[in-house]
C-alpha cells in the first residue's frame, strides 16, 4: 500500500500538488467510518501519520474543502460535511461553466443580506464573538488563502447565528457554488490582501451592526459588501 501511495505521489505532484494527500485523507475518511459532522485528527497528527509537509496538508484540504467532504472551522478544527447527493454535485459543477459572476451576485444578494438581517435579530453572544473572531482572523491573514478561509468562515458564521437551519442549507449550497466559481475565475495580482483591504471595514461593518442587534444595517451592510467584493474579483459594473 506505501508502494501505491508513492507512486500516486510521484505522479500527482507532476500534475497537481496535494492530491496524493486528498486521496489518502479519502481513504481515512472511508476507512474509519467518519460520519458527518466528525471531526477529523489534527493537523499535527495527520502530518505525522501520513510523513507530509504542513503546507501539503492544508492544500488538500482546501481541495476537499471545495469538493464539499470536509468543511474547517479556525481554532476548533476540521470536520466531515454532509453528505451532498450525486445530484446536487453534478448540479454543481454544471453550474461552475455556465453561471457568470454577474448571475452569482445577483443570487447572493437575494440570500445572504437576509441571512445577515437574520442574525442580527437572533445572533446568541457566543455567535457574535464567533463573528468577531472571523473578522480578526480575516484582517490579520498573511496569504490570500488564509485569508479566504477566514472569509468563508466569516460568512459561514453569519449564516449560523441567523439560527434556520433552512437558511443554512441554502447558504451552503450557495457558497459552495461561489467557491468553484471563484475558484475558477479569480486570478490574484498580490500575495496577500493590502493593510487597507476594503472588505476588512466592510466585515467591521458587518460584525458591528449584528452585535448591535441593527437589522436593517446589516443587511444593507452585507449588500454593499456583496457588491464590493463582486466588483473587485470581476470589474462589475
Amino acid at each position: 500500500m506505501n508502494d501505491l501511495y508513492d507512486a500516486q505521489s510521484s505522479t500527482s505532484s507532476e500534475i497537481k500538488p496535494g492530491y496524493s494527500t486528498v486521496e489518502r485523507l479519502k481513504s481515512l475518511i472511508a476507512s474509519e467510518d467518519f460520519a458527518p459532522g466528525s471531526r477529523l485528527p489534527s493537523e499535527r497528527d495527520l502530518i505525522d501519520r501520513f510523513k507530509i509537509t504542513r503546507a501539503n496538508l492544508r492544500k488538500a484540504f482546501d481541495i476537499l474543502e471545495r469538493e464539499g467532504v470536509i468543511w474547517r472551522h479556525v481554532g476548533k478544527g476540521t470536520f466531515i460535511a454532509e453528505p451532498h447527493s450525486e445530484k446536487s454535485i453534478l448540479n454543481i459543477s454544471e453550474l461552475v461553466n455556465e453561471l457568470t459572476p454577474v448571475q452569482l451576485l445577483r443570487a447572493r444578494l437575494s440570500i445572504e443580506p437576509a441571512i445577515a438581517r437574520e442574525a442580527a435579530i437572533h445572533a446568541s453572544e457566543a455567535d457574535v464573538s464567533r463573528i468577531d473572531a472571523a473578522c480578526n482572523a480575516a484582517s490579520s491573514a498573511t496569504s490570500w488563502s488564509e485569508y479566504e478561509r477566514a472569509d468563508d468562515l466569516l460568512h459561514h458564521e453569519i449564516a449560523a447565528a441567523a439560527q434556520n437551519p433552512l437558511l443554512m442549507s441554502m447558504f451552503e449550497y450557495l457558497n459552495a457554488v461561489r467557491r468553484a466559481v471563484s475558484w475558477n475565475k479569480v486570478v490574484r495580482s498580490s500575495d496577500r490582501p493590502a493593510s487597507d483591504h476594503d472588505s476588512f471595514a466592510e466585515h467591521t461593518r458587518i460584525f458591528a451592526a449584528i452585535a448591535g442587534r441593527n437589522a436593517n444595517e446589516a443587511q444593507a451592510a452585507m449588500r454593499t459588501h456583496l457588491i464590493s467584493v463582486s466588483k473587485r474579483l470581476f470589474g462589475d459594473d
